[in-house]
């Protein structure tokens, strides 16, 4: 199998995401989300909750719903992950997802999947977002952890004088591509 994914960046504090779930993996999931983007919208629909996700009810951006999903949470939703410990729900949430055209992800379950929370690697303005296409979270964890060590905490300063410098580059696109080239050649020397 290639992988064939397609890696972007969402700016999920304009979407509306649902969780269903609300033990363990629910939580790794939404503490993931929050962590890398704290202003999401989130809905969390279950019979019950991790204390933990009970103890972030006072996020003004996360709204728990303490009763069975239906497929009326739906509504205005941009995406959906399901995490519940019920194959047979997490199936139907994703049918439901399908039907209605939003993307999901199904914790656990590559094949009902449209797409994966992978490990992400954040440094001031420099996100890296690493991927197993779905194999082994487990490795996409380490690389994330590896790379928060060697990466230096100076790159927000690196990204602030390269965004200052690449606003006084004149010329068309081709030659600002190639100034900017130059001066970050050594970066990987």
């Amino acid at each position: 199998m290639s992988n064939n994914l397609y890696p972007i960046f969402l700016k999920t504090e304009q979407l509306n995401i649902l969780i269903v779930g609300g033990g363990k993996v629910a939580l790794e999931k939404l503490s993931f989300l929050l962590k890398s983007s704290p202003n999401s919208k989130v809905t969390v629909v279950s019979k019950h909750f991790h204390a933990d996700i009970l103890a972030m009810s006072v996020l003004e951006n996360l709204i728990l719903k303490q009763e069975e999903y239906t497929v009326n949470y739906l509504k205005s939703i941009s995406l959906v992950i399901v995490a519940t410990n019920d194959t047979e729900e997490n199936i139907r949430v994703y049918k439901d997802a399908k039907a209605n055209n939003i993307l999901v992800n199904v914790a656990d379950n590559p094949m009902y999947c449209d797409f994966y929370m992978g490990g992400i690697v954040t440094k001031g303005d420099l996100k890296l977002g690493i991927s197993t296409n779905g194999k082994s979270p487990t490795l996409a964890k380490r690389l994330r952890q590896f790379f928060e060590q060697v990466l230096p905490e100076e790159l927000d300063d690196l990204l602030d004088n390269l965004n200052q410098y690449r606003k006084t580059i004149k010329g068309d696109f081709d030659n600002k591509v190639e100034q900017l080239n130059k001066a970050t050649e050594l970066l990987i020397k």
